[in-house]
């Protein structure tokens, strides 16, 4: 097993590719997507929260990642003695209409195939993704975690419905008509994610690219009126089983499924592991269940971490885990202080787990 730590778009920096290989992390998930542009309420030193026109705006539907800025990030990740291991998250300006079935869902299906050739000439060997139609919404962020740590949470179920020009969270057309995007059937959406991995899973085989699924966050069943993927853990098997390829993977993220009604996050760690379909692992702890959770501190929640790094060893998963989020911690630099935390309990829980096999 490795140790990453993901950045968002702005902190992807020489220094902060510095900090995360002082810290003992070996590999980098980056986010292109700007969650932060045109937001309100979305302070950029911590992960997004946003309001009920989502995280802000998304980015040029007409300038898609190209080779060379690819190639050009994981080089200078690279000079830091770190490896890009994955990009998280297509941008909704470049695929919305994949999510809500409209009229560019042909050139929507191009875009991500050209995306995912990107990637493979670029050497970046994972995309992670979120098939989702309202996306990551309805977080709160107070003060939940140990000693008043600000940390993100969940206070209730929301139902607000999602205005037009909106998907995946994002504001995708600023000129949309009044009026809520209508409402999907969840088998509607199945099937759109089945027409999604028909087009794209060859492309990322040829590729040589892992294509990651991560779980519904929060994982309710409808989100402002839209159904949900992956809200339960059995759910993974169904998008296993639908399209069985080596490309169709899981960003398997152990917050989300923890904070399931259903399962249990160790027998699902154990099913996905041992047929070697995780991608890489976002190593997060909480407390409580959907509609209202709270995120930990990494020692301090309902997951026993250590006995997942246990049958993540046991079933020989080599891949990258990170601190996708982690409370922030009372200092000048909050988040580096909450990462640093999060990356050296995970470093040295690793480092035993070696010692206990030789």
């Amino acid at each position: 097993m490795k140790l990453g730590l993901g950045l968002y778009r702005h902190m992807l920096t020489r220094e902060n590719f510095q900090f995360a290989r002082q810290a003992g992390a070996t590999h980098i998930v980056a986010h292109l997507v700007d969650y932060f542009r045109g937001g309100l309420k979305n302070p950029r030193d911590n992960q997004p929260t946003g309001t009920d026109r989502g995280w802000g705006l998304a980015g040029d539907p007409k300038v898609l990642w190209s080779v060379d800025e690819l190639t050009g990030l994981r080089k200078s990740i690279e000079a830091e003695g770190l490896k890009l291991e994955a990009i998280e998250n297509f941008d909704p300006a470049h695929w919305h209409d994949i999510l809500l079935d409209g009229p560019k869902k042909p050139l929507h299906l191009e875009n991500c195939k050209t995306i995912i050739r990107h990637l493979g000439q670029a050497g970046i060997p994972i995309m992670g993704y979120n098939f989702s139609i309202a996306g990551v919404c309805g977080r709160t962020h107070q003060p939940y975690a140990r000693g008043g740590a600000m940390s993100a949470g969940m206070e209730g179920p929301v139902d607000t419905p999602m205005p037009n020009g909106m998907a995946w969270n994002m504001i995708v057309d600023e000129r949309a008509f009044a009026g809520n995007v209508p409402s999907a059937t969840p088998e509607q959406l199945w099937r759109r994610l089945e027409e999604f991995l028909d087009a794209v899973l060859p492309v990322a085989e040829a590729a040589g690219v892992t294509l990651a699924l991560h779980p519904d966050d929060p994982p309710l069943p409808f989100l402002r009126g839209q159904p949900r993927l992956v809200y339960q853990p059995q759910l993974y098997q169904r998008v296993i089983d639908l399209k069985p390829s080596q490309a169709n993977g899981l960003e398997f993220c152990l917050g989300s499924l923890a904070e399931m009604t259903e399962g249990d996050v160790y027998d699902a760690v154990e099913q996905y592991s041992r047929q070697q379909k995780i991608g890489y692992v976002h190593f997060r702890n909480v407390t409580g269940k959907v509609p209202y959770y709270r995120e930990t501190f990494i020692d301090d929640g309902d997951i026993d971490m250590i006995r997942v790094l246990r049958i993540l060893k046991k079933n020989r998963f080599n891949g990258v885990l990170i601190p996708d989020h982690t409370p922030q911690m009372s200092c000048d630099a909050p988040w580096h202080a909450g990462m640093a935390f999060a990356l050296g309990y995970m470093q040295a829980a690793m480092r035993v787990l070696e010692k206990e096999s030789t």
